[in-house]
């Protein structure tokens, strides 16, 4: 009998069917490397306050998981009060329980013992709680070894096996597969370890790139991302970019060597993979900084608007790819992000850039604006402040100059998350959805916010 291949609903703009089951997240932000710890170490660095990250699954947990018992988050770090209370209060949001356990507490359950002895004591503290919910799965950004230990002590199923994560957010797994199944792809050279990287650069100088990308099998946030001009005789990324297997070096694709380009896009889509479909749920524009690292998303893409054929190929690649992350065994949330060149005679071409199996950054400005806003656009960006006012501040602010989205309303500034400041007096910064009934109107929120808070001279990167 002929295998029957996934079926994919592809429907832009909807909310995802949820889970219909209780979820228990960890927000395991620091796991996202899979155990290379110097990568980890340079997100750290990078980033900033990484541990606060977590607090933008509050919002969003009701929206993915339904269940006979309460949503449960597992945070690195306390969230925000005020926020909390914004997000019950006024947007009647369905918030999870929360709970806190160190990273390096859950890191150490993937060496400990199999009794309890050999565990943190935090995890002997946390385990009733999640004990609480027999019926609910366990998942995180990633699940590794460590996580598999939790949810084993706890008595729970992960949503997702170490191989199906570890292999969803694999680039060189998701390369080969591109080029089996014919799409395009970028010119690229592997590169198996540093002193094989000259000689790749060479290659792609001689095929007429003036830079190129190195890329690690695993990254996230640009850590694990390199750009290089290809004459550099000796390029140095760190020891850890080979840490998983061997790296991507990509010729740069842009109006240097083909000058009919006019245009570069950066769309990504954001899926649910469950194990009876994939659902393409919303198609956004991602804001890239110059050194092609995120900065935030809007949707939707206005450009696509004008093309049809663009859009229709944006779909049948995502259907394609989501099928794949759907063979690995992957399930949950993913967003494909594209690299899409327009050329003078109006065509395009669409190149997978990479796969991030996990809640990505899109994901939650896309459930929250799909569940407030659906027929209307959003835009997400992060927000710096300097000084660091205090989080009820910032609402209030908000409050006072009727911008704080209220559910019902055309339009309003929706605060994902707020990051501490190092000393935790004040935010430093924060994640902030737009919602209005276009995307002009969108941005418009976003220059206002500066009339009323002590904002940064620019946006922040994810």
């Amino acid at each position: 009998m002929p295998h029957r291949p996934t079926p994919v609903i592809l429907a832009p703009g909807t909310l995802p069917p949820t889970w219909e089951r209780p979820g228990i997240f960890v927000a395991n932000l620091l796991s996202l490397f899979f155990g290379n710890e110097a990568q980890t170490e340079a997100l750290r660095q990078t980033v900033g306050r990484l541990e606060s990250y977590g607090g933008r699954l509050l919002p969003i947990m009701g929206l993915l998981y339904r269940g006979a018992h309460p949503n449960i988050v597992v945070l690195e770090q306390a969230p925000q009060q005020a926020l909390l209370n914004y997000f019950a209060d006024t947007l009647a949001l369905d918030l999870p329980q929360t709970h806190v356990l160190p990273h390096d507490d859950l890191a150490a359950l993937a060496t400990a013992g199999a009794d309890l002895r050999d565990a943190p004591a935090t995890v002997d503290a946390l385990l009733p709680h999640l004990q609480a919910a027999p019926d609910a799965w366990l998942d995180g950004f990633v699940t590794d070894p460590a996580l598999l230990a939790l949810a084993t002590r706890a008595g729970h199923q992960t949503l997702n096996q170490p191989t199906a994560s570890f292999a969803g957010n694999n680039k060189h797994l998701l390369h080969d597969f591109l080029v089996a199944t014919e799409l395009p792809v970028f010119t690229t050279q592997l590169v198996p370890e540093l002193a094989a990287l000259p000689a790749a650069l060479r290659q792609l100088a001689a095929a007429g790139f003036a830079r190129a990308a190195l890329k690690s099998p695993i990254g996230a946030s640009g850590i694990g991302l390199w750009t290089y001009a290809t004459d550099d005789p000796a390029p140095a990324p760190p020891a850890y970019a080979f840490a998983h297997g061997p790296c991507l070096l990509q010729g740069w694709v842009d109006a240097s060597i083909d000058t009919t380009i006019t245009a570069t896009r950066s769309p990504s889509a954001q899926l649910l993979v469950r194990p009876e479909a994939v659902h393409v749920y919303d198609l956004t524009d991602q804001i890239l900084s110059a050194d092609s690292i995120h900065q935030g998303n809007a949707a939707p893409p206005p450009w696509l608007t004008d093309s049809a054929e663009a859009r229709g190929e944006l779909l049948r690649q995502a259907s394609l790819v989501g099928r794949w992350l759907h063979r690995q065994d992957y399930r949950g949330t993913a967003s494909i992000d594209f690299h899409v060149t327009e050329h003078a005679d109006g065509s395009h071409v669409i190149r997978v850039c990479e796969v991030n199996a996990r809640v990505t950054g899109a994901t939650y400005p896309a459930l929250l604006a799909r569940h407030f806003n659906p027929t209307g656009a959003w835009l997400m960006r992060n927000v710096r402040f300097d000084p660091a006012p205090p989080a009820a501040t910032i609402l209030q602010r908000l409050r006072e100059a009727d911008l704080l989205y209220q559910p019902g309303a055309t339009a309003g500034l929706l605060p994902i998350n707020f990051n501490p400041a190092p000393d935790d007096h004040g935010i430093a910064k924060g994640q902030f959805l737009c919602l209005a009934p276009d995307l002009p109107a969108a941005t418009q929120l976003l220059e206002a916010l500066p009339q009323h808070l002590p904002v940064a001279d620019s946006f922040d990167r994810d």
